[in-house]
């Protein structure tokens, strides 16, 4: 792998992070619409969950981007 490689590598695993995050976000207000408040707040916590690996990821991937350009 080049390093170019890893970049890219690490930006798709941020984009899929932030998908996954989307997906329980928008779970959670579906349910919040159908006043299904305990299936909601599940769904509210995997987001949050999802949210914060998207958040590391994406700062590791700018973290590479960062590196790659000073060589």
């Amino acid at each position: 792998m080049t390093k170019d490689t890893h970049v890219v590598d690490a930006h798709k695993a941020a984009a899929h992070e932030h998908e996954t995050t989307a997906k329980a976000h928008h779970a959670a207000a579906d349910h919040h619409e159908k006043s299904d408040h305990a299936t909601r707040a599940d769904h509210a916590k995997k987001a949050m969950d999802h949210s914060e690996k998207a958040h590391a990821a994406t700062a590791a991937a700018h973290e590479k981007v960062s590196h790659a350009g000073s060589k």
